[in-house]
Parts: structure tokens; C-alpha cells; sequence
């Protein structure tokens, strides 16, 4: 099962449904629900330069998809009365790609770059005179005769966003003048946006109904829009249209997300370890074939929420699942299962010392499937 097959996936959709997430995007700072602490710091950048008549600082936003970096970036422009230009890194191939969106920039524009940690090297070199100076180096010729021709470029505001801000490198990062982290939703905070935006779809809803669809929205504005999509299609084929808890329940076990927000994937992640595992240790590899899956899905899209959620644990002896895990699934731990205080202390421990070799020693854990199974 890919991301993209997924209902409580947060990444971006098919084009139909970008539409109707643009629909819903807030269009100003001041309707932004959530991320209290981003809002009022970028609020005071922004205010800040439009009373100085300066062009604000470079704005670097970093969290997982789904939590509004692409509606703050529109935010940004809107906010500061100026056009947004809108790429990615990995459209940016060549150092001449971007000079070329550079070079077209108007004054005071915005330049949002989304996944700016997967754009290419040489230009990420060009980028960094052009935060700093305005300027770009646009060489022509090869070899000896090659030839420096500096490009002046109109001052410009740099928006980038990242999901993986460990992968920038330091040059980069340190360019930016105000870096911000989006954190996952609380349920009440998601709970408001499921309202607002059931008032913009014109979908009739209760107080429980949206908060029972917050509850399984996985933290992320993003899934939370998506399942109400899905509820409201149930609420008009099999009710009335008025979506209540108990339908939106109904609706969701429909579709196999359950109230903490894990889909099919995720449960028969934690099935496996448990029922044919004993609850680990146990091997990527190992875990992955035995739900069907490749280890890539099991790692990338299962896993992070499972870890996030307290369900799973990643040692350096293979996966664990959590006591909270056993409970979950309404099943018994055996005397044998791991528990807190035992093997997850010493998995915890090896793992602070990333630095010193404790990456090595959790890929050799899922490198030896066969002796953890």
C-alpha cells in the first residue's frame, strides 16, 4: 500500500483534490488556526517590515506534510500585498533553473521552494549568494574560457519548506532569518478546522461529529479535511446529510481508521508483531514480508506514526511494540514480551548515541532477520 493509497496519508493528493484543499486554505494570518507560537513570531516579522518598507527576512519552515507549510507560505505573500511564485527542489535539476526563476523575479516577491533539501547541489551553492546579495554568478563557456557574468536580481522574500530539516545543510539553514517548526494539531485545535471547513463544503455538522473525525485525524489539518470529504459522502448516501458522532464513527470504521487514526497498514503492522512476533524484537525485512509489504512502506509510511503514537519502538534488536500496543489490540502480552524498563531502556540508551555508531547498530538489526525471527 503506497501513501498515496492511503485515507489518513498526509501527503498531497491528485490534482482534483488539490483543488479542494486550495479551497480551504485560510488566506490570511489571522484566520491560521493552530501553530500559535508560528503565527505570532512571523506576525512580527512581517509587520515588522512593512513598517520599516523592507523586504522580510528568509522564511525556512520545517514539519511533516500536511501541516500547513504551502498555506503559511500564500499566507506570507498575502500578508505582504505581493505575488507568490510558487517551485520545488527537485524541479530545480540545474544551477540555470533557478537562476532563471531568480532572474524573473519582481521586487518584494515571494519565492516559495517546497522540498527545498532535495534541490540540486549547484544550485543550492547559487542560492546562497542569492539570499545573502541579490546576486547570482550565470557562467558562460566551459573549460578556460568559461566566463563569470554577474546578475543583479531584485530583492525577494524565500520561502522554503522542508519535511526533512536534517538533510539542509548548515550553510543553507544559517541563511534564513527566522527558521519555524510546525508541530502536530491538538484534537481541539483540528476540531475547529473540521468545523470550518464543513461550513465552506456546506456540510451540516455536530459538535461531536467534527471532534470524532479531529480524533482519527493523525494530528494533521490535511487528513482531517480528507475524512470529513469521506464521512460527508457517507452521511448523504446512507442519512440525512447531518453528520453526528455516532455517524462519523460508522463512516470511519467504514473505513478502516479506528479512533486513534490507524488505517488497515497500521494494524496489521502491530497484528503481525504481536501475534506472530510475541511483540518483538523483530526485523524490518522480516516484519515487512509478513504483512505483504515492502520494508521501504512498512519504514516510511507505517512506522513514523506508529513511533509517534507510542505503539512501536525501534531498537537496535529489531522492532518492539509497546505495552500501550498489547492494549490497543485488546490482547494479553505472554510473560516472554519485552517491556518498559528492560529491553526499550537498552534500546534507548544505544540509540542516544547516534553519533558514535548507534545507526550501524540498528541497521545490523534489521539486517539479521533471520536469528531475531
Amino acid at each position: 500500500m503506497s501513501a498515496e493509497e492511503r485515507l489518513v496519508s498526509a501527503d498531497a493528493g491528485g490534482p482534483d483534490e488539490q483543488v479542494i484543499e486550495a479551497a480551504l486554505r485560510p488566506k490570511r494570518l489571522d484566520d491560521f488556526i493552530g501553530q500559535q507560537r508560528v503565527r505570532e513570531q512571523l506576525s512580527l516579522v512581517l509587520h515588522s517590515a512593512l513598517r520599516r518598507g523592507r523586504t522580510p527576512d528568509h522564511v525556512l519552515l520545517s514539519g511533516g506534510p500536511g501541516l500547513g507549510k504551502t498555506t503559511l507560505a500564500m499566507i506570507i505573500a498575502a500578508e505582504l500585498g505581493k505575488p507568490l511564485r510558487i517551485t520545488s527542489g527537485p524541479a530545480i535539476e540545474r544551477a540555470g533553473d533557478l537562476a532563471a526563476v531568480l532572474s524573473t523575479l519582481s521586487e518584494g516577491e515571494v519565492l516559495f521552494l517546497d522540498e527545498i533539501h532535495r534541490m540540486a547541489r549547484p544550485a543550492e551553492e547559487m542560492l546562497y549568494m542569492a539570499m545573502e546579495d541579490f546576486r547570482v554568478d550565470v557562467v558562460v563557456g566551459k573549460g578556460p574560457g568559461a566566463t563569470a557574468i554577474p546578475l543583479d536580481i531584485a530583492p525577494f522574500t524565500l520561502v522554503g519548506a522542508t519535511t526533512r530539516a536534517g538533510m539542509l545543510p548548515g550553510p543553507l539553514r544559517d541563511r534564513f532569518g527566522f527558521v519555524a517548526h510546525m508541530d502536530f494539531y491538538e484534537p481541539a485545535e483540528l476540531e475547529v478546522i473540521v468545523k470550518r471547513s464543513a461550513r465552506l463544503l456546506d456540510v451540516r455538522i455536530t459538535d461531536g461529529g467534527a471532534a470524532e473525525v479531529a480524533d482519527r485525524s493523525r494530528g494533521t489539518p490535511r487528513i482531517a479535511n480528507r475524512l470529513l470529504r469521506r464521512v460527508r459522502d457517507y452521511a448523504e448516501v446512507r442519512a440525512d446529510g447531518v453528520i453526528t458522532r455516532e455517524l462519523a464513527r460508522d463512516a470511519l470504521t467504514l473505513y478502516e481508521v479506528d479512533e486513534r487514526g490507524l488505517d488497515r497498514l497500521d494494524r496489521a503492522v502491530l497484528t503481525s508483531l504481536l501475534r506472530k512476533f510475541g511483540g518483538g524484537p523483530v526485523g524490518l525485512s522480516t516484519l515487512a514480508v509478513s504483512v505483504g509489504e515492502e520494508p521501504e512502506t512498512v519504514e516510511v509510511v507505517a512506522e513514523p506514526f506508529l513511533v509517534r503514537q507510542g505503539l512501536l519502538a525501534r531498537t537496535p534488536r529489531g522492532r518492539i511494540a509497546t505495552p500501550a500496543a498489547w492494549a490497543h489490540l485488546g490482547l494479553t502480552p505472554p510473560p516472554t514480551a519485552p517491556m518498559a524498563g528492560t529491553l526499550f531502556d537498552l534500546g534507548d540508551a544505544v540509540e542516544e548515541g547516534a553519533g558514535k555508531g548507534a545507526g550501524k547498530g540498528a541497521e545490523q538489526g534489521d539486517d539479521q532477520d533471520s536469528v531475531i525471527s
